[in-house]
């Protein structure tokens, strides 16, 4: 049973046909066992360290290997539909529409609106459907980097935090070394 606005279910959990269904209205909209997360669009400073560090993971990918900026869904089941803000997958793994297994990596930029489901919720359901690696950016000055790995238990833990100038030097997906701070350059002239 739906109301008398547009595709919103009432009594039962979202799908993602519900979603697929929602007016464009800006809004980020992401789903996680039938739980719908609306998330407003990013600022500035989180666009920009995403989007720096999309172009540092493209940089050093490999051939067979995708990096993909949100939003572009991935699509574990019919209720659940996340968007990291960036992703790391294998090349035969992505379909036109989206990518319907668990990414290499997930990155999540940090916002005041997002933060607490970055967290938890998403750090959740990542490690639940098997993302091997995690990384939370936090774009606030000086800018942090916080990595996860998925251990022999399937559980997460944290491998590294760096912050400002600090490197990080991942092996998975692929070797590449970030720094928080030059993440942020993009920020200032």
């Amino acid at each position: 049973m739906t109301t008398g606005h547009a595709a919103i279910p009432t009594g039962r959990p979202f799908t993602v046909a519900d979603l697929e269904a929602m007016p464009d209205d800006g809004n980020r909209y992401e789903l996680i066992d039938g739980m719908l997360i609306v998330s407003p669009a990013p600022g500035w400073s989180h666009q920009e360290m995403g989007f720096a560090a999309g172009i540092e993971l493209r940089r050093a990918c490999p051939r067979q290997l995708r990096v993909l900026l949100a939003p572009f869904a991935v699509q574990t089941a019919f209720d659940s539909e996340v968007q990291p803000d960036v992703i790391v997958t294998r090349y035969t793994d992505l379909t036109p529409k989206n990518l319907p297994v668990a990414p290499l990596l997930a990155v999540e930029v940090l916002s005041r609106s997002t933060a607490l489901h970055d967290r938890n919720t998403k750090k959740a359901f990542y490690e639940r459907i098997g993302v091997p690696s995690y990384w939370l950016l936090d774009p606030t000055e000086p800018g942090s980097l916080t990595a996860f790995e998925i251990d022999g238990g399937g559980r997460y833990r944290e491998v590294a935090h760096v912050a400002g100038d600090a490197e990080f030097r991942a092996e998975r997906p692929f070797p590449v070394t970030l720094v928080p701070a030059r993440l942020l350059d993009g920020l200032r002239l």
